[in-house]
């Protein structure tokens, strides 16, 4: 026997087979317990924005810019400025953003957990957190490591000579691996191109992903499976940084701008790399990739495995990477460590080497640089950049802040003494508030609202219908702003029903003319939840924080409001066909970007069906024959055991609920009504509100839940 079976501390806490190892497919509600108090040291009291506040901003730069030239023997700076790798790092801390989902990116300090911090393309940028972690000492709670992530690339690019564009704090930190964020399916890292789909022309990357590679920020810089292949890398960089909300000119401006400073390493083979910081021994301390070659660092580091210095002032903005890029003709050679890579013919040695005083290399490139050239379109911008430097400088200043600040959502939720004036379309603005409604205001427009002849499922639909479409990964969408009446969102097929009750609701905010009609889309669903709740016998107040705008379409992108169309929304009993995922898993996947906890979704579920909200008026889930009334009918009957189902189409989607001993018809249900019986878990919660005495508590939860919906984008209540 095995030393380890004769243990007596074998079984210890979630050790053993889980029960995702049995049930692959169970569905994940445990997402929804992701980030709790539990987790965070710092307590539920504490408010990022307040100790912000507190921080003495201009001496933390100070520190940082101090920082960029103290070398340490443990890991020197190359050119003797840790400029370029600040940069890299808060890149990458960013560049994890997508636009599908609103995921990923910067706002959450995820770099410092897994798998973000063993990814291959963030190779040795662990030393740079380390680097950092003197001043996060320092400063302690006043600046997030997410915030200072970023920062720290700003000022480096401040000291490098660089006009940045401003900075935003207001990320605040979580304190576990985000579970939400499908970086992909591999097992491997690295792996070939197995996630474009087979055949396709050009290339098609899936659909969810941001990244040619499980383990890279964007692409391989060594060509599609590195072949050194400069013109066929132009569809990967393209489809990848489109999916990070970046159009051509920015990805030049981009790739470039981020090339001017630093160099890559690959001194040796990646032979003599250690394994990654999480597979590392307990003695590294969370650092990983250490290198046997030579001394490890320095002029030895062996990162990507590429040996590539861009420019001939790597610690200072110029717009040098361009003047190479066009002046000399290239030949594809090989990096110590095997990779495919580019070296300038018949060039001087211009090149300053980044460790060794008086040394001095050809110009070299990456096969994605040689992309900016060669590539008719790319190469058209890159050819203006080389004529107009100030262009070049302007473009990389605006990229590089959409970059790193794209997932934080409106300027309202924007930190500091360094917020721009100018406010972008890409941050969804909204006018100033031209309405301040009183509290008879308000009183008078829920007169007017419910005298106007709608439905309770009229009223509660077109509000959810607004406020749904929010987005917690990236904090878009809301019903700040009335956008459910422009385009995109008037459109959706999703929205339909609920943008037939517009008209009335329009009419009456132009009556009152106390209120926006974002206020007024909201209040229509206070009327209608507080006549539910009547109806069902208990008299509630539903919470009403007036205080929206309206925008209008000009300030209203309609490609980038076009990603926050739901696939499915399991709420309304919507599923745009056949879309890869299970319709319990979309559920959850929904759930979770609206913040709700389990419980809160099972609440929302049940309320929402009996109040008649699906997206087509039909009857799928609407367990109860008091359409309009806030009861628990839709729990009860669920969990009957004289109803048996049965599915009633070939793609198990639709069910029909029928009586044991008759057969007679009862229920017709969705995946999305049936998983609330299924699934152990949720049935927990169901058994809650199914129970006698579970009448007035899904009232009271609802409303509590419902709130929380309506007031999801409300960041200046202080939510963040």
């Amino acid at each position: 026997m095995s030393t380890e079976s004769k243990c007596p501390f074998h079984h210890v806490a979630g050790g053993g087979t889980s029960n995702r190892d049995w049930w692959p497919k169970q569905v994940r509600v445990d997402l929804l317990n992701q980030h709790s108090s539990k987790s965070n040291p710092l307590g539920e009291q504490f408010n990022y924005a307040e100790a912000f506040q507190k921080l003495d901003y201009h001496a933390l730069k100070a520190d940082l810019v101090k920082l960029m030239t103290d070398s340490q023997d443990w890991w020197p700076a190359d050119f003797g400025h840790y400029g370029p790798q600040m940069v890299r790092m808060a890149w990458h801390a960013a560049g994890t953003y997508r636009t599908l989902d609103g995921r990923g990116g910067g706002g959450r300090g995820q770099q410092r957990f897994a798998p973000l911090n063993s990814w291959p393309d963030n190779v040795n940028i662990d030393k740079t957190r380390r680097l950092l972690w003197p001043i996060k000492q320092k400063y302690g709670q006043s600046i997030s490591w997410a915030d200072l992530f970023i920062l720290a690339g700003n000022v480096a690019l401040e000291s490098m000579g660089f006009r940045t564009f401003g900075f935003a704090g207001g990320r605040e930190d979580v304190w576990e691996p985000d579970q939400d964020v499908n970086f992909g399916a591999e097992t491997k890292w690295l792996a070939d191109d197995r996630r474009f789909h087979a055949g396709a022309s050009p290339r098609e990357l899936d659909a969810n992903l941001a990244a040619t590679h499980m383990g890279l920020i964007y692409v391989n810089p060594e060509g599609p499976n590195a072949s050194g292949d400069y013109l066929a890398a132009a569809h990967d960089i393209r489809i990848t940084f489109n999916r990070m909300a970046m159009d051509d000119e920015e990805i030049v401006a981009l790739i470039a701008g981020g090339h001017t400073f630093g160099k890559a390493h690959g001194a040796a083979p990646e032979a003599h790399k250690g394994p990654e910081p999480e597979a590392a021994g307990i003695e590294a301390q969370g650092l990983g990739w250490q290198s046997n070659f030579g001394s490890g660092h320095g002029k030895d580091t062996v990162s990507s495995g590429l040996e590539v210095t861009w420019t001939t002032t790597p610690a200072q903005w110029s717009n040098n990477f361009f003047e190479n890029l066009f002046k000399y003709e290239w030949e594809l050679m090989h990096s110590p460590a095997g990779a495919k890579q580019w070296v300038a013919k018949d060039a001087p040695e211009i090149i300053p080497d980044a460790h060794i005083p008086g040394k001095f290399h050809k110009p070299t490139m990456l096969t994605t640089d040689l992309t900016l050239r060669f590539d008719p379109a790319f190469g058209a911008i890159s050819k203006r950049f080389l004529e107009n430097p100030q262009a070049f400088a302007e473009a990389f200043a605006r990229a590089w802040y959409k970059l790193t600040h794209r997932d934080m959502g409106p300027k309202a939720r924007y930190l500091g003494p360094e917020v721009p004036k100018e406010e972008l379309i890409w941050q969804d603005p909204l006018p100033a508030a031209t309405h301040q409604p009183t509290a008879a205001d308000i009183a008078d427009l829920k007169a007017r609202i419910g005298a106007a002849g709608l439905s309770v499922s009229e009223l509660v639909s077109v509000a959810w219908a607004s406020a749904s479409t929010f987005r917690g990964s990236d904090k878009r969408g809301g019903a700040n702003g009335a956008r459910l009446a422009l385009a995109p969102q008037k459109d959706w097929a999703v929205n339909q029903r609920a943008v037939q009750v517009l008209p009335k609701l329009v009419e009456i905010q132009k009556a009152a003319g106390t209120a926006s009609l974002a206020d007024v889309i909201v209040l229509a669903g206070v009327v209608g939840v507080e006549q539910a709740a009547q109806a069902a016998g208990v008299k509630v107040e539903v919470p009403f924080a007036p205080g929206r705008v309206d925008a209008r379409q000009d300030q209203t992108d309609v490609e980038s409001f076009a990603v926050l169309e739901p696939l499915a929304d399991g709420f309304r009993n919507y599923r745009r066909g056949p879309v890869g995922a299970p319709t319990e898993a979309l559920l959850i996947d929904r759930a979770q970007q609206l913040t709700l906890t389990a419980p809160e979704l099972t609440v929302l579920i049940g309320g929402l069906r009996v109040l008649g909200t699906n997206f087509d008026g039909s009857t799928q889930g609407v367990f109860t024959e008091r359409v309009g009334v806030l009861s628990n009918d839709f729990f009860v009957h669920l969990l009957d055991m004289s109803t048996a189902w049965k599915a009633s189409d070939a793609s198990d989607e639709r069910f029909e609920g029928r009586d044991r001993q008759s057969g007679a018809l009862k229920f017709n249900a969705s995946r999305a009504d049936l998983v609330f019986g299924s699934n152990a878990v949720l049935r927990a919660y169901a058994e809650v509100y199914a129970s006698a005495d579970g009448r007035e508590k899904l009232v009271r939860d609802f409303v509590a839940a419902w709130t929380k919906v309506m007031n999801l984008d409300r960041f200046e209540l202080g939510s963040r």
